[in-house]
């Protein structure tokens, strides 16, 4: 209901749509472009004016300045599902392995750019807008899925309420906070914060808004992950688009066209990354053409066509003061090195990794020795080596028997292994966490904690055996309430469909992660294929290896193994198989898809063309049946032409699917 008041001569409703846009102009002078056009005591007063008629009409502007200042505290993160999968970044931490990155693309393409920019230390956030305003942010997550920050994010000052495009916009960046910000947070703090990555990731994590508002974040924009109707055709045109938005973009952006001028300005920025006021750990180099992105694709988690290179990592020497040793859910013995408290790259390390023990004994390390100590944003750093022997310094003794159980330990190689499987609480509580987990069962609120009181508290060891449970038996579990237990139950009962590549990453067979499940579940199509597997069959797929075809071998070799699949397909465990389908329409056709495509995502052809029995292959060969070509198709278009393959547009696909 507008409001038919008059101050003085102009409405209020007028005034207060004034005073927004006046108040978000001088907020983008100051915020994005560090160029202040009024006085903070000018600017204050417009504020607050704008305040009080806030509070006599009852309106606020979705794009009013004072949403800013943070809302009610929420009661916990809610997940949100990303429109588009989120990629990370591949990283190198050597100019040969970045050179040869960009030789590989040079092959291909050798009049392909590259733009350079900051790898920012900070936290990945993801925002949409609609019809040209704010509606919601996400972190990245695992790529799939993130938590909904949308208050959060909402605090921070350089990032856009209201933007010019008004179609449907996600964009992807870093939230970060200025050197100058954390210390002038940290003065007033009770509590200091030790460095920049922490202060961003705590304060967009924290469930009250306004205290993410005291922090003075930043929200360095990079990416346009999806524009309604709009295309670009290079990096250079989206960090236009970005900047014509009024997003505070890249502070840094070159466009480069070889591996030498790349290193040389790489080199330059090292030696000065700790005078820009913001904390950044390397540089991106992405491919400056866009649509040549989608002859190069994507791994399971990283963008072929770009590479974050690592700044050399910080080092220091620290006293080794004692060797502990963890068992694993597969029984693997492992070393952790505690070491004397030291700073590290922001960060108190009193931990680090040691592999197994014949790591150990190759880099002659020894307890009350001072060891080489590196932490290159892992979240346990690496004991790199020995620095100096100390007169009162032993060597390292190998255990005999395990540290949970004190069973004795069998040697494979140069690794320990516990055989303890039913009694090995550790070992035990490992597996049903990761069983559990969301890329497995996903079974909701079986944390490790949860899964260790299920061991002690009920003598649950077998994952068969979780479905077995009943709200009474949750109930005695430590703060445990009906709700609590009978989500659990529900989440369980869900669980028992399971998509094949779930299931298998589920198990738990060693040096098999997500990835290498997809590929196997999309090759045998079935669990019992998978078990009937010979190692030529294995070593034959693509990125499967000598040491990952032996563990799944070994795996279902191992009775311990199949009787805990054959529980739980007794239990009811549902594994849906992703054979595909026999006398497909395209049962036998290699398609390769190259271009943009306007009505249809690459994974969504892709699912069309394996549902109905073909294959979609990255590179075109003289095996290839089709070209399926977008906009802006490269030099794999050109291959087919020389090669004579048969290359059809969207169109031409979509008159064949229609057809099925």
């Amino acid at each position: 209901m507008l409001f038919f008041c008059f101050y003085g001569n102009i409405f209020i409703m007028d005034r207060m749509n004034w005073l927004v846009e006046e108040l978000n102009k001088h907020c983008y002078n100051y915020y994005v472009l560090d160029n202040p056009t009024i006085s903070d005591a000018d600017f204050d007063k417009l504020y607050d004016e704008l305040l009080g008629l806030e509070k006599e009409s009852g309106v606020v502007l979705d794009n009013s300045p004072t949403k800013r200042v943070g809302g009610q505290v929420l009661e916990g993160f809610v997940k949100r599902t990303h429109k588009f999968r989120m990629y990370s970044l591949d990283k190198c931490r050597s100019f040969e392995d970045l050179t040869n990155f960009i030789n590989d693309i040079k092959k291909v393409e050798k009049n392909a750019t590259f733009t350079l920019g900051y790898k920012y230390d900070g936290l990945t956030i993801v925002i949409s807008y609609k019809n040209g305003l704010y509606e919601s942010a996400t972190t990245r997550g695992n790529g799939f899925v993130g938590e909904d920050v949308t208050e959060q994010v909402k605090t921070i000052k350089s990032v856009p309420l209201k933007i010019n495009f008004k179609g449907e916009l996600i964009v992807s960046g870093e939230g970060m906070i200025t050197n100058k910000n954390l210390e002038k947070y940290n003065k007033s703090s009770n509590e200091p914060l030790k460095n920049a990555r922490n202060a961003v990731s705590g304060a967009i994590r924290n469930l009250d808004p306004k205290e993410t508002a005291k922090r003075n974040l930043d929200f360095y924009c990079y990416n346009v992950v999806y524009a309604e109707g709009k295309s670009f055709k290079t990096q250079v045109e989206m960090n236009e688009f970005i900047k014509s938005n009024n997003f505070l973009g890249e502070p840094y952006s070159m466009v480069l066209s070889s591996a030498e001028e790349i290193c040389k300005e790489i080199e330059k920025v090292d030696k000065i990354k700790t005078d820009l006021g913001i904390l950044i750990d390397g540089m991106v180099v992405k491919l400056n053409e866009i649509p040549l992105r989608d002859e190069f694709g994507y791994t399971s988690k990283f963008p072929k066509w770009a590479m974050a290179y690592k700044f050399e990592a910080q080092e220091v020497t620290s006293i080794l003061q004692n060797v502990t040793w963890q068992v694993g859910r597969t029984g693997k013995v492992t070393p952790i090195a505690e070491i004397e408290p030291v700073e590290l790259a922001g960060a108190t390390v009193k931990r680090a990794t040691l592999n197994n023990y014949g790591d150990i004994l190759r880099k002659q390390i020894q307890i009350n020795a001072r060891v080489f100590v590196r932490r290159s944003n892992e979240v346990i750093p690496e004991i790199l080596g020995l620095a100096e022997l100390l007169p009162d310094s032993k060597k390292i003794e190998k255990p005999s028997v395990c540290p949970c159980c004190k069973t004795e330990l069998v040697e494979k190689g140069a690794l320990l292994f516990c055989p303890n499987r039913k009694g090995c609480k550790e070992q035990v509580v490992d597996r049903l966490t990761h069983f559990s987990s969301r890329d497995a069962m996903n079974i909701e609120g079986l944390s490790d904690q949860t899964c260790l009181q299920l061991y002690n508290t009920l003598g649950i060891y077998e994952p068969s055996e979780l479905y077995s449970l009943t709200k009474e038996n949750l109930l005695k579990l430590d703060k445990f309430k009906e709700k609590k237990a009978e989500n659990i139950l529900k989440s369980l009962e869900k669980s028992k469909n399971v998509t094949l590549n779930n299931f298998i990453y589920a198990i738990g067979i060693a040096n098999v992660g997500t990835k290498t499940a997809k590929d196997l579940s999309k090759y045998f199509g079935s669990l019992e294929n998978l078990r009937k597997a010979s190692i030529d069959e294995l070593s034959s797929i693509r990125d499967i290896g000598e040491i990952v075809a032996n563990s799944i071998i070994e795996f279902f070799k191992d009775d311990f193994n199949n009787k805990m699949i054959d529980d739980l397909i007794n239990v009811g465990i549902n594994i849906e198989e992703s054979k595909k389908i026999q006398g497909g329409v395209f049962e036998g056709k290699t398609f390769v898809l190259t271009g943009t495509l306007e009505k249809l995502t690459r994974l969504e052809a892709t699912d069309i063309i394996e549902q109905n029995g073909g294959n979609v292959s990255s590179s075109v060969s003289k095996n290839t049946s089709f070209v399926l070509a977008g906009e802006n198709a490269g030099s794999k278009l050109e291959k087919a032409k020389k090669l004579g393959i048969l290359i059809i547009s969207e169109k031409e696909f979509d008159e064949m699917v229609k057809k099925i």
